[in-house]
């Protein structure tokens, strides 16, 4: 049958705003060179949805639901970051650097997946051999791991169905392509229109699909919008500062908790799981030494113990400084304001720096109490004990607010050997917290005096 002409569209990558014709700036968002022409589905083929021609409407009451059957990656940081494992069905997207780790740490899903259930790894990017190479450098079972070097996605679909397997990696997205496009390989229109045809192939057949997605520059996540959009959970893989620690961390999970973190040791044997996280971002000086404090923060579904530092120096250029490291400069300058309005102390003449150490990105507002002190203890150059932890949010009118999980946040501090909390009011549990001097705050000047 003869095909009609291909009705194409011109949208932004970004917002997914649609155009007439290509231009440069998108007026939705404000961005440039981010507007691509894409093939539009036609009416009646198969961008239609996995759900079938005879779908019915049904009432939410009597649409059964069963319970999620999971089965585990061989790894408890990753099942953690899943939320549990795999669940049959699911599609799941990760992201990171090139040399974080994701096709190493995929491969030994696989392998592990395979003493158990049928897979299948489809590589784009490498030759079967680097593959097993490197399976071989990790001493991983590969007896019935079923392997696949292809770019066609139709070629790919052909294969799953004549295959049967229930877990598929796909390496990478980005060079995935369908012969019906003429974009070349990781355009806006063949990551989308692949993505889309390997969906639901995952959703109608039950099959866990894991897709490996690259980066950009600013660390987001290269291609459409709607890959995220499309996808179940969405992973991504960074490596701390000394590239010895990889954190995993979800952006999206419909099975599971949000930013959830799990954390791995790169080694000669491929990732291994750290099964204490604190511990490895507690590594601190042997003496006390001013600026330096601890805060506990609430990763997913589990408290994590960092250590937050400040440094306060006179300006040398005139116009103060303010630098936050695995933190929110805006909210650094908001804390800072909070200190001067209602602390008493003078920073307007000061370069101030804070730093989160262990290359985490603190997203919760825990940790403002201890910004707030470490600045102070610079300042006055006054060290401060290190069995002391500080957790804590602090409001514009100087009130120390409590935050969620604190009874939780105690415990862990205790294991960890600290003897001393300072925390807000709200967060004081009734029966304490052993081996635990607790000080409850309701406002910084408590606080400041407290230490």
């Amino acid at each position: 049958m003869a095909r009609g002409k291909v009705k194409t569209g011109y949208v932004c990558s970004d917002c997914g705003a649609v155009y007439p014709k290509w231009q440069g700036h998108c007026t939705a968002c404000d961005a440039w060179n981010t507007v691509a022409e894409v093939r539009l589905a036609e009416k009646g083929g198969r961008h239609d949805g996995f759900a079938g021609a005879n779908s019915t409407v049904t009432l939410l009451s009597q649409t059964p639901c069963d319970e999620e059957v999971r089965f585990s990656s061989g790894s408890e940081e990753f099942d953690r970051v899943l939320g549990g494992g795999f669940v049959p069905g699911s599609v799941l997207l990760m992201g990171g650097d090139p040399g974080a780790g994701k096709s190493t740490i995929l491969l030994q899903t696989v392998c592990h997946a395979a003493t158990q259930r049928p897979v299948l790894y489809v590589t784009g990017e490498e030759s079967l051999q680097q593959v097993a190479g490197r399976a071989r450098r990790l001493a991983l079972p590969t007896e019935n791991v079923k392997m696949l070097a292809e770019c066609s996605v139709e070629r790919v679909l052909d294969i799953l169905g004549a295959e049967r397997p229930e877990v598929v990696v796909i390496d990478s997205i980005q060079t995935m392509y369908l012969s019906t496009l003429d974009s070349a390989p990781g355009g806006v229109a063949q990551v989308r229109e692949c993505a889309a045809a390997l969906t639901r192939f995952a959703k109608v057949n039950g099959v866990v699909l894991i897709l490996v997605g690259h980066v950009t520059k600013d660390q987001s996540l290269a291609g459409p919008m709607t890959l995220s959009h499309m996808v179940d959970t969405q992973i991504m893989l960074s490596s701390t500062e000394d590239a010895r620690y990889r954190l995993m961390r979800t952006v999206k999970n419909r099975f599971g908790a949000v930013n959830e973190l799990g954390v791995f040791a790169m080694t000669e044997r491929g990732m291994r799981e750290v099964k204490n996280p604190s511990a490895i971002f507690l590594s601190r000086t042997e003496g006390e030494v001013p600026g330096s404090l601890i805060s506990v923060l609430w990763e997913g579904t589990r408290p994590l113990l960092v250590e937050i530092q400040a440094l306060v120096v006179g300006a040398q250029f005139g116009s103060p400084r303010r630098l936050g490291i695995g933190l929110d400069g805006n909210r650094i300058a908001m804390i800072l304001a909070v200190l001067a309005k209602h602390g008493g102390l003078v920073l307007a003449d000061q370069d101030v720096f804070v730093n989160v150490v262990g290359g985490i990105r603190v997203v919760e507002t825990s940790a403002d109490l201890a910004v707030a002190l470490s600045v102070a203890s610079s300042l006055r150059n006054a060290a401060l004990p290190q069995d002391l932890l500080v957790f804590g949010e602090v409001g514009l009118s100087g009130e120390v607010r409590p935050v969620s999980n604190g009874e939780a946040r105690l415990k862990e501090a205790a294991k960890h050997g600290f003897t001393r909390a300072v925390v807000p009011k709200g967060n004081l549990p009734r029966q304490g917290v052993p081996g635990l001097e607790l000080v409850g705050v309701a406002n910084l000047g408590e606080a400041l005096e407290a230490i």
